[in-house]
């Protein structure tokens, strides 16, 4: 199938999700180096799952709040050079959409590597050109974006600097990658209410609406075993981005952070 901008071939570093089970997950992003291919598959497997169900728990437990974040996410891709722009890991391509809204006549590629969150965020798009993909091994060429935009994915991958150096060598100089993310609270203000959330109150969520505690529960236990947001500014500067910067949104509940590629137009 081909999408119209540049690409490579490159090779699938996540076997089949086939007969993963939720047990493989890791929740702690430091430990995943031990089984990364168990928790890439696995993860794969509980996306595709828990699919029919995750726009619903977004909203509910957010209280709609997500739409929000996702707009100043959007926002922050501001001063890019004009270029195509990629949703990496879109699950249900609500940034996709946004992403459409504000650059009408930019290329907007998305992939994930769940061909059900894809399949059920189509009704979203109507431009995007979708594609299922590993966040880990991009198939693209070097520079092919402009902007790369992440939302509640990086926190999932089995490898985060891996991941974090494939965003960087897609990104075109002058390129902006924007993070949306659930990182691990670094103030103690904010780690009682992060604990009761994604100890309490996620977990009774996904057993009560998409009938899977166990998937629900991983989700949380990663929000307290990520890293925090200070830590993965450091990470984005180690991997060769510039103008590094982040923000809370809602009480520290997500934040937002921007980085940069060096070069560009003057």
């Amino acid at each position: 199938m081909a999408f119209g901008i540049p690409t490579k071939s490159a090779p699938t570093s996540e076997p089949s999700a086939r007969g993963a089970a939720v047990g493989d997950l890791v929740p702690e992003a430091r430990e995943r180096g031990r089984d990364p291919d168990g928790h890439a598959s696995a993860a794969r497997a509980m996306f595709d799952r828990i699919a029919p169900t995750y726009d619903v728990l977004n909203k509910v437990m957010t209280a709609g709040i997500d739409r929000r974040w996702r707009s100043r996410a959007v926002a922050a891709l501001h001063g890019a050079p004009s270029g195509a722009a990629l949703d990496l890991c879109a699950g249900t391509l609500d940034l996709a959409a946004l992403l459409e809204r504000a650059y009408p006549t930019e290329r907007v590629v998305a992939c994930d590597f769940s061909a059900k969150m894809l399949e059920l965020g189509r009704g979203k798009v109507t431009r995007t050109e979708s594609l299922v993909a590993d966040a880990l091994a991009l198939p693209f060429d070097d520079g092919a974006f402009t902007r790369v935009i992440c939302g509640f994915g990086m926190r999932n991958l089995s490898d985060l600097r891996r991941g974090l150096s494939e965003v960087r060598r897609v990104l075109a100089p002058g390129g902006v990658f924007v993070t949306l993310e659930l990182f691990a609270p670094a103030l103690a203000r904010s780690k009682a209410f992060h604990s009761l959330f994604a100890k309490r109150v996620l977990p009774a969520m996904g057993k009560a609406i998409a009938r899977d505690e166990e998937a629900y529960g991983y989700l949380s236990k990663s929000m307290l075993g990520f890293v925090t947001r200070g830590e993965y500014e450091d990470m984005l500067r180690d991997e060769g981005f510039s103008a590094v910067r982040g923000s809370d949104l809602t009480l520290g509940v997500a934040s937002v952070v921007r980085a940069e590629v060096a070069g560009g137009p003057a």
